[in-house]
């Protein structure tokens, strides 16, 4: 029995590394654009670091009840739920590629354009309309282009929406 046991958790560790040697790098490029870190030089985002790794912490404590579900879009959740969070406490400019942008332009065109995710999956994630995602991802579109000003430095006048 306990044989057993051990041959799951073994095969459950060796799924999970599998996942993470062929995801990380995205999931941490992804991270590192919501929380508007440096990507240079290496080890410039620790906060996306840490995020990524209590993501992938949560996916892996859910492993085994995954059924189906495809673990990326359950990590990338998992992140946009932690960045969501964590904006109430530590939003201030970091100098990086979106940093002109706010946590919720940010977290939409981040999942939108860098991550492709559907209009209705981010309206869905967010608990907000399909009209505002494409709304708010079209203003981010026009403040990176520079056709719009960037969004003034403030605090989120209301929360991000991000359904659990």
């Amino acid at each position: 029995m306990r044989e057993r046991q051990a041959g799951r958790e073994r095969r459950r560790a060796q799924e999970f590394e599998t996942f993470v040697a062929g995801a990380a790098g995205r999931l941490l490029h992804t991270a590192t654009l919501l929380t508007a870190e440096p990507m240079q030089p290496p080890g410039a985002n620790p906060r996306a670091r840490r995020m990524l790794t209590a993501a992938l912490a949560r996916t892996y404590a859910q492993w085994g009840r995954l059924r189906g579900e495809d673990p990326y879009d359950r990590t990338r959740r998992e992140l946009a739920i932690r960045f969501a969070h964590e904006v109430w406490r530590h939003h201030r400019p970091r100098g990086g590629l979106l940093d002109r942008l706010t946590p919720q332009e940010r977290l939409v065109l981040v999942l939108r354009l860098y991550e492709g995710v559907a209009e209705e999956q981010a309206s869905a994630l967010l608990g907000l309309p399909v009209e505002q995602v494409r709304a708010i991802c079209n203003r981010s579109v026009a403040t990176m282009r520079g056709t719009r000003r960037p969004t003034a430095r403030r605090g989120l006048q209301r929360p991000l929406g991000v359904a659990p």
